[in-house]
């Protein structure tokens, strides 16, 4: 899992940049994964399990309002981040 501060470089519009939305999906990105690697590990563990569907609306929200509102940053950040087929 890349650390927090190599994906804020990464995403960020600027230097320290955390609140653009391509940021804060990679950030939940990371952080799903990361959860999705521990629920094959753990399929019974049902507290961890509403986290992760919790954070998947979260990104999922954030990709809508990116959607509507620059397209082909939108289009960019699914590409590079492997989030759709």
């Amino acid at each position: 899992m890349q650390s927090k501060k190599e994906i804020i470089e990464k995403h960020g519009r600027t230097e320290g940049d955390t609140g653009s939305p391509e940021v804060q999906i990679a950030l939940l990105t990371a952080r799903i994964n990361h959860l999705i690697g521990h629920m094959r590990a753990h399929p019974k563990d049902y507290h961890s399990n509403r986290g992760l569907l919790k954070l998947v609306g979260q990104r999922r929200g954030l990709l809508g309002y990116l959607q509507r509102t620059d397209i082909e940053k939108y289009r960019a950040l699914i590409g590079e981040l492997g989030i759709r087929k």
